[in-house]
Formats: structure tokens, C-alpha cells, sequence
């Protein structure tokens, strides 16, 4: 991990859960604001499903807007870490437990469960990404809502490893570039999910600082960190002052589909 070494749970004591959005690189940031404004907060206690969740940023952050969270990760380490960093946060609802997302269509108690799900920068990781699709809206409940985020097929190298090499290996690299609009619906047909809204996210001085983040590694990560994290209030405004002026290429590509209700 880019961040090794880096004290997560130090930080979330500092910071609250705040944290867990500005650990990691600039373009985390930018994708918890694209869900924000489409999971709003709730007394309804909506169930929702986070796979992919890594040590439980957008979980634990979606619990404290009133959703019973479930995050899902293969790693124990993260797990342990969310569990440490949901109770420092008070996110109550925000529970975690380790899976294999590759094989979420095995996990028979999560069919039909949630009214959300999110997926976020996961399927790239994923050879058989039309099994994942398909497992995702089964998770849902009919009228569900699975929101995705993945890169950009035409987006622009941060690092050399944007650009490949791509291989058929499941080794925790991405598994291709990413992903255009075209193939996005290309790759939802027929899996009972409807694409209803395609969107983007990771403006270009998010980029640029995440790439000047990337070259800090291990145990000068916090080097990195600290350097940069004057910027982070202003990359939102600064950003959307760019795009307004030069459509440099976002890095992600967001999906808002839904189960149909109505067979």
C-alpha cells in the first residue's frame, strides 16, 4: 500500500472521521463527494452495502448520514482497522466483515437485502467484472440503487501504471484501463441493473496532486501527506473553475443504476 506505515487509527483520533476521506490520495475525496450528494442523509435507517470497502471510509462515513452500513473487504488488516476507526467515529451503524468480492453472488444472505450499493474503484481489479454486476444487483432489493465508480477509459496517466501493462492475473493490480460509456452499458445489459445517470469525477488539480502523492512511498507516505495536505480545501473550487474553461479528462467514470421494481 501506497500508505504503509501511515497510522491510520491515529489520525481518525485526531480528525474524527474526516480521516478516513484524507488518508489516502485526492481523488478518494472527490469520490465521496459524488456519493454524498446522492446518498442523502436519512432517519430511515436505509440498509447499504459497500463493496470493496477498504479500511471503511465511505461505510463508516454513509453510517453517520443515517445508513446501516455493511462494508465488505477481503483484507483482515482493513477490516480490523475499520472496526477500530467506526467506534472512534461513533458510527454505530456501520458494521464490516471479510469477503471475496469475486464470489459475492456465494453470499446467500445478502440477496435482496440493501437499498444501495456502492462499488467504488473495485471492478477494475476484476477479470469476470459482468459477474460482479450481476452479483451487485442481487445484493439490491427491487428499486435499489447501486452506485459504481471506476477510471475512465480516456482519462489521462497520473503514473506510468495508468497505463498498463494490463494483465489476465488477479494480483491486486487493475485488471484493464477502465472503462468509457459505451462499455458501461454494454457491460450492464441484461444484468437486471438499469443504468440510469453516467457521470464523472477527479478533476485535474486532484490529479496532478495525487500523482505528486504517488511518488512517496512506505514510510515516506507521510512526507508526501503532510506536503499536500495544505492544498486539499482548494482542489474542489479550483477544479471546477478548470473544467468550466478546459475539459481535461476526469479520472473516474460514475454509474447511478437502479433494480427494477416492476418486472
Amino acid at each position: 500500500m501506497a500508505d504503509s506505515g501511515f497510522n491510520r487509527t491515529r489520525l481518525t483520533r485526531i480528525l474524527g472521521p474526516t480521516a478516513g476521506l484524507i488518508q489516502g490520495d485526492f481523488l478518494v475525496r472527490d469520490r465521496w463527494r459524488w456519493l454524498r450528494v446522492r446518498l442523502p442523509r436519512t432517519a430511515n435507517g436505509e440498509k447499504l452495502l459497500d463493496v470493496g470497502c477498504g479500511s471503511g471510509a465511505f461505510t463508516i462515513a454513509a453510517a453517520l448520514r443515517g445508513y446501516d452500513a455493511l462494508g465488505l473487504t477481503w483484507d483482515a488488516e482493513d477490516t480490523a482497522a475499520a472496526v477500530v476507526r467506526a467506534s472512534l467515529c461513533r458510527a454505530r451503524q456501520a458494521r464490516f466483515r471479510i469477503c471475496d468480492v469475486r464470489a459475492l453472488d456465494q453470499e446467500r444472505d445478502l440477496k435482496d437485502s440493501f437499498d444501495f450499493a456502492l462499488c467504488c474503484e473495485n471492478i477494475e481489479h476484476v477479470l469476470d467484472d459482468r459477474r460482479l454486476v450481476k452479483a451487485l444487483g442481487e445484493c439490491l432489493k427491487p428499486g435499489g440503487r447501486l452506485l459504481l465508480t471506476t477510471p475512465n477509459y480516456h482519462l489521462r496517466a497520473i503514473s506510468r501504471g495508468d497505463l498498463g501493462p494490463f494483465l489476465p492475473i488477479e494480483n491486486g493490480q487493475h485488471v484493464r484501463r477502465g472503462y468509457s460509456e459505451g462499455q458501461l452499458r454494454d457491460l450492464f445489459h441484461g444484468t437486471g441493473l438499469t443504468i440510469e445517470r453516467i457521470t464523472y469525477c477527479g478533476g485535474y488539480t486532484s490529479q496532478k496532486l495525487t500523482g505528486f502523492l504517488r511518488r512517496f512511498r512506505g514510510r515516506f507516505y507521510l512526507v508526501g501527506w503532510t506536503l499536500s495536505l495544505p492544498a486539499r480545501p482548494f482542489t474542489p473550487l479550483i477544479d471546477s473553475a478548470l473544467q468550466a474553461i478546459w475539459q481535461h479528462p476526469p479520472f473516474s467514470i460514475c454509474v447511478e443504476a437502479y433494480k427494477a421494481k416492476w418486472m
